[in-house]
């Protein structure tokens, strides 16, 4: 699904994806509309603009992606200013990708957005591993009186899914991991949606700042 308030931009956008083999099963032109179609349809992968008129991007991303089935997120932005892109992130973003990318990279990029892979424009990698980082090192919300505490919020996770984790926190792509542990993509997507299932967490962002509190990012 396609998301722009440019209407040349849009189906521009929606036509090079259609050509290029993905089934476009919507487009929409403002916020509003992109939740309520989003919701109908359900996609797979949400390319979303951030100036949006009715509501902007970052709300739109966070209505959508904590719901079941949530659709992957890549970010297609005029803006690459750092404040864009980490807002993006901490909202759900899979990615984010400027608009100046050529088609190409348009598509790889919604590949590796369906495939559960992170895909950055070239430099903004390291900026959005790094606030994984700080968000880690902020104090966790306390548990609040009466609950049973740590060891009723922390699900056991089994030795592979623990493994996936710590990789996943240290930066590395889904066909990275598989390659580093000798597994199919599959099999790795497979474990984090486990994982992200047992923590109650929602996405990619919450599941590093999991594994970086409890030091599994370690070497």
């Amino acid at each position: 699904m396609v998301v722009d308030d440019h209407p040349m931009w849009r189906d521009a956008v929606a036509r090079d994806l259609a050509e290029s083999g993905f089934d476009v099963v919507a487009t929409a032109g403002d916020g509003e509309q992109a939740v309520r179609r989003a919701r109908a349809v359900a996609p797979d992968v949400l390319v979303l603009d951030l100036n949006l008129p009715a509501k902007p991007g970052v709300q739109v991303c966070k209505e959508l992606v904590g719901t079941q089935p949530a659709p992957r997120v890549l970010v297609l932005s005029a803006s690459g200013e750092h404040a864009d892109v980490l807002e993006a992130v901490k909202s759900g973003a899979t990615g984010y990708l400027v608009k100046s990318a050529s088609t190409e990279e348009l598509v790889d990029a919604v590949r590796r957005t369906a495939a559960g892979d992170p895909v950055f424009t070239p430099g903004l990698a390291g900026l959005v591993l790094g606030e994984y980082r700080r968000l880690a090192a902020e104090p966790a919300p306390a548990p609040e009186s009466g609950e049973a505490g740590e060891t009723a919020r922390a699900p056991r996770l089994t030795e592979r899914e623990t493994e996936v984790l710590r990789l996943v926190a240290k930066g590395l792509s889904y066909k990275q991991i598989a390659e580093r542990l000798v597994i199919s993509h599959r099999t790795v997507q497979n474990h984090v949606q486990n994982t992200l299932g047992k923590l109650q967490l929602h996405n990619r962002v919450e599941l590093v700042r999991y594994a970086i509190e409890r030091g599994l990012d370690g070497a």
